[in-house]
């Protein structure tokens, strides 16, 4: 079954060819990061209008890379939450003309949902129920995946997600914006403990978690040394804040796994691409004696592969949509 999938949540319009969940065809991705590099974060304004600019001719280059014709395509996945509700809405009206047009399925596809999804393609093997830590922009869940469609979220952040924190400590260190990369290359001149971080907790909820104060701490830090003169060590505070975020993350999904009995977790989403994490990740399973699955690079990020992939569990489980679709700023992973 190949499946025309289309991911537009953000600021990367992507198209890709999927074949029965698990083998990408094609995967062309049109990044707008350069041009949200002048306002230090994205526009969503500019969002959505970059997406209706680039929609239509990166679906004839996705259909051209997979040696497809309009004839071959079996069906048609796309993001419909969540994310910038402009930025949806593009992928999602797109996507209802080309199902219309080619007269084949419509499948609606949660964006967390087609990160967890990611991994089935880099790890063929991979099968349900696992523990998923699913870490983007907008997202921090960690997911009970009992099956390819049934998710239940057994813990979530409270407040900023972590990829929003890592996006602001990047912007507070002088680093460009998508800052994840830059501030994980920066982190890597330093051992870190130079400055001291918070690391929160909420009270009966021990698997959930806030970003909120780590967030505000570094932008304080950072503007304190500023005021009285000190020169800030940028290298350690990248360090420092990469490994508050990872500490604040592996011990509750660990917490997770020994609640659940599950043996095998995988991570999922932009911030799964951070090396301090991804090897506390390694370290703790290990200890653990747990299968730790994670994404290569190229599948941390945004993509419409991913959203092929989980698009075909979700048509074999018969969820389906009609022209009536709509588009949705936040949805639970588990509807």
């Amino acid at each position: 079954m190949k499946i025309l999938a289309f991911e537009s949540s953000c600021d990367e319009t992507a198209v890709a060819v999927v074949e029965d969940g698990r083998r990408v065809l094609s995967d062309a991705i049109a990044s707008q990061a350069d041009m949200h590099a002048l306002y230090g974060g994205v526009v969503p304004e500019i969002a959505s209008r970059k997406h209706v600019e680039a929609i239509a001719a990166l679906t004839e280059k996705a259909l051209a890379d997979a040696g497809c014709t309009r004839a071959d395509i079996d069906a048609v996945a796309v993001t419909y939450a969540p994310g910038l509700i402009g930025a949806v809405l593009v992928g999602l009206s797109f996507a209802k003309s080309v199902a219309y047009a080619l007269n084949v399925p419509l499948i609606p596809v949660h964006h967390v949902r087609g990160h967890i999804a990611a991994n089935y393609l880099a790890f063929p093997e991979l099968e349900p129920p696992f523990l998923a830590l699913a870490i983007s922009g907008g997202n921090t869940l960690i997911v009970d995946v009992r099956d390819y469609t049934d998710m239940v979220i057994l813990g979530a952040t409270r407040d900023d997600a972590a990829g929003e924190c890592f996006d602001k400590a990047a912007r507070v260190l002088g680093l460009p914006y998508p800052g994840g990369k830059p501030l994980d290359d920066l982190a890597k001149g330093s051992e870190g403990g130079v400055y001291k971080l918070p690391h929160a907790h909420v009270d009966g909820a021990p698997l959930d978690m806030s970003f909120s104060g780590l967030k505000t701490a570094v932008v304080n830090l950072a503007h304190h040394e500023e005021q009285v003169g000190e020169e800030l060590d940028r290298a350690a505070l990248a360090k420092d804040f990469a490994q508050a975020v990872s500490d604040t993350l592996v011990p509750r999904v660990m917490e997770a796994l020994k609640q659940t009995g599950y043996k095998t977790m995988a991570a999922a989403g932009g911030v799964a691409a951070n090396s301090v994490i991804r090897g506390d990740l390694e370290r703790a399973c290990e200890k653990q004696g747990c299968k730790l699955y994670l994404p290569p690079l190229k599948l941390c990020g945004d993509n419409g592969a991913m959203i092929g992939a989980q698009g075909y569990y979700e048509y074999l489980a018969g969820h389906t949509a009609g022209m009536e679709l709509n588009a949705y700023a936040t949805r639970d992973i588990a509807d």
